[in-house]
């Protein structure tokens, strides 16, 4: 393989990673995975070992090639460009940015590579599939939790922040809607009030977290309760209570998703509530599946297919994964998934409650 390699994957740039074992093809498909940004760390540090291992396993002769979009949509537009001079035959797309992937979306077109959109969509142009977690779902299991928090509080009036995910992602718009079956009855029946609510640019938690402060110096603390969209806008909101001061427990951090190891840190720490998990290792494979498949010249799996997406003037077939909510009396659930284990997710905690000796 020709393919200039730029970086490591852990130095957030492009990798690649081939097996050729003995009796496989010369003609070793190129596969492309590209990544959105480092601020969601669940792509890196998961979804791309993932994607290589279960390609490996599926489709040994292919290439797998890492890229990561830094946050950037142009950047991302150019990764994908390059994916296509250096003879990409498939393209895994987490698009940085869904509003502003039209280019990247036009130039797979042109040059006749199939994309499969994995976790974000992407809007302005056609794809061959997408494989996510169950969007509205995770609103709807946010927003039950949340609801049963405010019951607990046992307050007339709840103050509530939301931080919200990426404005114009089809993603944010049903996580907000699912939230929001639950939400909604409340605010309108006045037990509810939004006192503060931001969408997070590209997920990022340190805007996460300024948005947090500055809701806590605007409403001098009187917040109840940080609600987010994924485990980076949780985090942020977390680490806004510890920058001014705030003791585990003292506010209420809910919605995270991910189930990423620092969120359960917190979650056992008593910082943060919950967060949905969503098995990594399931859309990996399942996106290896639907790889292979296109490859192939095959049909999309019927097993996986199960729904449909319109971006926008395209409708992309789809493979939606179900989810599920871990709260603190949850979190083995997560740990015996094999996801993490519990001398990483105990961390710092002092060795408490679920975590005394496993540190």
């Amino acid at each position: 393989m020709k393919s200039v390699v730029r970086n490591l994957l852990l130095a957030s740039a492009m990798a690649t990673v081939s097996a050729l074992p003995a009796g496989a093809t010369s003609e070793a498909p190129k596969v492309f995975f590209m990544l959105p940004n480092t601020t969601t760390i669940r792509f890196e540090q998961r979804d791309a070992p993932f994607f290589v291992e279960a390609m490996k396993e599926k489709m040994p002769n292919a290439t797998v090639t890492v890229a990561n979009g830094q946050g950037d949509p142009a950047r991302q537009q150019k990764e994908v460009e390059d994916a296509i001079v250096q003879g990409a035959d498939l393209i895994v797309l987490i698009s940085t940015d869904a509003n502003l992937a039209a280019g990247s979306l036009k130039a797979a077109a042109d040059a006749k590579v199939p994309v499969v959109l994995y976790e974000h969509d992407a809007k302005g142009g056609p794809a061959a599939a997408s494989v996510v977690f169950d969007a509205l779902a995770v609103g709807q299991a946010q927003g039950k939790r949340a609801a049963e928090l405010i019951a607990g509080l046992g307050k007339d009036v709840v103050n509530i922040a939301r931080v919200k995910g990426a404005q114009g992602e089809w993603g944010t718009g049903e996580y907000e809607k699912g939230q929001n079956e639950h939400l909604q009855p409340l605010i309108d029946a006045g037990k509810v009030k939004i006192v503060c609510e931001q969408y997070t640019p590209n997920w990022d938690q340190t805007i996460a977290q300024s948005f947090s402060e500055d809701c806590l110096t605007r409403t001098g603390g009187d917040v109840d309760m940080f609600l987010g969209m994924n485990d980076g806008t949780t985090g942020g909101a977390v680490a806004a209570l510890i920058s001014q001061g705030f003791k585990p427990g003292e506010k209420l951090v809910a919605g995270g998703q991910d189930a990423d190891v620092q969120a359960l840190q917190f979650i056992v720490q008593g910082w943060q509530d919950d967060t949905v998990f969503k098995d990594l290792r399931i859309q990996a494979r399942a996106a290896a599946d639907i790889s292979v498949a296109l490859l192939k010249g095959e049909p999309l799996p019927k097993d996986l297919m199960n729904t449909s997406f319109d971006n926008g003037g395209n409708v992309i077939p789809g493979a939606s994964l179900p989810v599920e909510i871990i709260t603190p009396s949850d979190v083995a659930k997560v740990v015996d998934a094999g996801v993490w284990s519990w001398k990483q997710v105990c961390e710092g905690s002092g060795g408490k409650g679920d975590c005394a000796g496993k540190e």
